[in-house]
C-alpha cells in the first residue's frame, strides 16, 4: 500500500508543478566534511534502473500553463554616430525646397526638344553635366515642367518664403 500512496503524492506534486510551470528548487548542498585521510575505498552501488515517470494530464477545466518565450536582449544604443563621408544622412529628412544644396530650375540650361507624333520631351542639362529627360508633368529640383514650345519651356517652382511672386522660369534652347 505505501508504494501507492507515494506515487500517488508524486503525482500531485507534478500536477502542481505543471500548473505552476516553475520546477522544484534544487537541493541543498550538504556542508563538505572532511575526508579521512586513511579511510578504505567504499564498495560501490549497483546502479539502479532508471525510473520512469507517468505523464500527468490535467483535470479537465485546468487552465493549460503559457509556454516560456525567451525574449531578446536589444543592446542599447550609446554614442553611435553616422559618417557620411560625402553622402546624405538616412536618418535626417530630405531637404525638398531646393537651396543650397537642393537643384533649382533656374542653374539649368534646355539643350533640346524631340518631337514625335505621339510626345515631346524637354532635354535639360545641369551645371555638374548632368542630363535629364522631362515630359509636361515631370518634376525637376524645385519646378515641375508646365508646358514645352517650339524653343522654350516653361516651368512652375514652388513659392519660397522671401522670395518673388514670379513663380515661373522660361529656359529657351540655347542656339550654337
Amino acid at each position: 500500500m505505501k508504494p501507492v500512496v507515494a506515487l500517488a503524492g508524486l503525482s500531485g506534486l507534478c500536477a502542481t508543478l505543471v500548473a505552476c510551470g516553475g520546477s522544484p528548487p534544487p537541493p541543498p548542498v550538504p556542508a563538505t566534511a572532511p575526508k579521512p585521510v586513511a579511510a578504505a575505498p567504499a564498495p560501490a552501488a549497483p546502479a539502479a534502473a532508471p525510473k520512469t515517470v507517468a505523464a500527468v494530464t490535467p483535470a479537465p477545466g485546468a487552465v493549460k500553463p503559457a509556454p516560456f518565450v525567451q525574449v531578446p536582449v536589444v543592446p542599447e544604443a550609446t554614442n553611435v554616430s553616422y559618417d557620411p563621408k560625402g553622402r546624405r544622412d538616412p536618418f535626417l529628412p530630405p531637404e525638398l525646397t531646393g537651396g543650397a544644396r537642393g537643384l533649382e530650375v533656374a542653374t539649368t540650361k534646355l539643350t533640346g526638344i524631340v518631337r514625335s507624333a505621339r510626345t515631346t520631351l524637354a532635354l535639360v542639362e545641369t551645371q555638374d553635366g548632368i542630363g535629364y529627360i522631362l515630359k509636361p508633368g515631370d518634376t525637376l529640383g524645385d519646378g515641375r515642367l508646365m508646358e514645352i514650345g517650339a524653343d522654350t519651356v516653361v516651368f512652375a517652382i514652388a513659392a519660397k518664403p522671401g522670395s518673388p511672386t514670379n513663380n515661373r522660369v522660361v529656359l529657351k534652347l540655347a542656339a550654337n
